[in-house]
């Protein structure tokens, strides 16, 4: 169908971005710096980084990365931190330096970290420091020559850098046995820097600034190459679709969403410091308790979260506590909203829950709901400016209104290919440049779009991808499972819940048993939170296991 989007654009809002302006975020960044040198960037545990401050700290580490590691321009640097003020300098600090940022999540096991270091190819990392034992496991089957350890107090002002690395240190008593790496503190490695003269790099918009790690729909997860076009690209189109919203200079973003997810990395992070806004990151939002004593008195004006997180706060005896007088936007994505909870959320705080689309693969907005959308629909909105949306069937045929079939998506904001896999980048990117996502949705008369369902076989779990092929992977290799088949069924506080359903050949095997054994090789939204045994699983005639069966028979 073609596209009428464009008539639910407010007059302010431009159909188009002026791509040639999409050059980096990092440009997007030292120029915010220079106009609001003095406004704090970046916020934690109640300690801030001014603009000034975190571009000289960046520029530090960036000069350490060039000198004492070696770092060449179009080198990867893995980062494996949550949400603490060390993360945005060494990202910004990796860019600086011409680098390519490898996120990591801070939950793998050192099966999945192996996998990832071996693919994207390393040679330094920056890593929580509590999280040593994990890359010992593994660090010798990679080509990581230089580690930097972070704890999760550094750059907090004393004495709040001593209360929280010993409480920190603390939690993480249990830790398995370390064997020896050599390796070097994050402080030192500024101080080092410090001492040498940064010579910045020239980066062209199409240098890859991420190396995105997604599975698509199956298998092990694949790098999505994000330029820094790419990026810089999607912080324009957001912001040009909210130009009544944003103050420069005067915006606060809750950022409870780790970093190292493309979400919170590109919406929280580079879109606010784009306006020179302050990164109020939050370290663990799973202590709601801690999480709303910690914001309660922010006054800010923006939050992001994936629907768990907002039920999570509304459920909170402490909700109440926390001062909304200045939020004007709030925003869901990364999982289907919840009706139930968007209008919880909008008649506590008055604030309407704005739901969004969009993936790794397209840095990653693709759509959100217009400006002027007051109340929950269920609808994921209309695509930013410079993004085209096509709905088409199995043979690539575009589809009428309220058809339902794949969503293809083309713009600025797509990533260049996967890293080193051509043949998975050509049956995901087509030859004139379109993104075949995987979602199933529909478009009504208006150009509104609704995700009907996610790939065939792909698990949401509070926002989090879980690959079945992977989990049935690791579970078939319990040697009393004989076969197995993972599936997601709905859960109330997660979107979905991962359910193996397996044959075994012990009259003994628990579940709790099986679960146990999956824990050991799968970070914790990987496992399984239910085990189901039977007799046999349905199959096809050529003996493939049937997972929509499997489905049926279980729901």
């Amino acid at each position: 169908m073609s596209a009428p989007w464009h008539t639910l654009y407010p007059a302010n809002v431009p159909h188009e971005i002026d791509t040639a302006a999409c050059r980096s975020p990092l440009v997007q960044f030292l120029s915010a710096a220079d106009q609001f040198s003095q406004r704090p960037a970046f916020g934690n545990f109640g300690c801030y980084l001014t603009y000034e401050e975190s571009r000289n700290l960046a520029e530090n580490f960036a000069a350490y990365l060039s000198q004492e590691c070696q770092i060449k321009k179009g080198d990867r640097v893995a980062i494996m931190l949550p949400n603490v003020l060390s993360y945005p300098i060494a990202m910004l600090g990796t860019l600086m330096a011409g680098a390519t940022v490898v996120n990591t999540n801070p939950q793998y096991t050192p099966r999945e970290l192996l996998h990832q270091l071996q693919d994207a190819g390393p040679t330094t990392i920056v890593i929580l420091k509590h999280l040593m034992p994990t890359l010992s496991e593994v660090i010798s089957d990679t080509e990581l020559r230089y580690v930097i350890t972070v704890d999760v107090g550094d750059l907090l002002s004393l004495p709040k850098r001593w209360a929280i690395n010993s409480l920190a240190s603390f939690n993480y008593r249990n830790q398995r046995t370390m064997t020896a790496v050599a390796s070097v503190p994050f402080r030192k490695a500024l101080s080092r820097g410090k001492t040498f003269n940064f010579a910045p790099v020239q980066i062209d918009p199409e240098d890859i600034a991420f190396l995105q790690y997604t599975g698509g729909t199956t298998g092990l997860s694949k790098g999505a190459m994000l330029s820094h076009r790419n990026i810089a690209a999607n912080v324009l189109q957001i912001s040009a679709f909210f130009p009544d919203i944003v103050e420069p200079g005067k915006e606060v973003v809750v950022t409870a969403l780790p970093l190292y997810h493309i979400y919170a990395l590109t919406f929280n992070c580079f879109c606010f410091l784009h306006h020179g806004g302050l990164v109020y990151l939050v370290t663990d939002p799973r202590n709601v308790k801690r999480f709303i004593n910690e914001i309660k008195g922010l006054k800010f004006t923006a939050i992001s979260g994936v629907n768990t997180l907002y039920k999570m706060i509304l459920g909170a005896p402490n909700f109440d506590d926390i001062d909304f007088s200045r939020l004007k936007y709030a925003s869901s994505g990364g999982m289907a909203a919840q009706s139930s909870v968007a209008n919880a959320w909008q008649e506590k705080t008055q604030i309407f829950l704005g739901e969004s689309y969009g993936l790794t693969e397209a840095s990653p907005a693709v759509t959100a709901n217009p400006p002027e959308v007051d109340y929950f629909t269920g609808s994921v909105g209309i695509p930013l400016p410079s993004t085209e949306c096509s709905i088409r069937d199995g043979s690539g045929n575009e589809l009428s209104a309220e058809e339902i079939g794949e969503l293809w998506v083309r713009g600025p904001q797509v990533m260049r290919g996967y890293w080193q896999n051509e043949a998975a980048t050509k049956e995901i990117l087509s030859d004139d440049g379109w993104l075949k996502t995987g979602d199933m949705a529909q478009m009504d008369e208006r150009g509104m779009l609704r995700i009907v369902d996610r790939a065939k076989d792909l698990i949401i779990v509070s926002g989090f991808n879980v690959y079945p092929n992977e989990v049935e992977e690791v579970a078939a290799s319990h040697p009393n499972l004989v076969e197995v088949a993972v599936v997601g069924l709905p859960n109330e506080d997660t979107g979905e819940a991962v359910t193996l359903v397996a044959v075994s050949n012990s009259d003994t095997l628990t579940e709790s048993e099986v679960i146990d054994y999956c824990r050991q090789q799968l970070t914790g939204y990987k496992k399984p939170t239910r085990v189901i045994f039977t007799d046999s699983l349905p199959k096809s005639n050529v003996g493939k296991i049937l997972r929509r069966k499997v489905r049926e028979i279980i729901a």
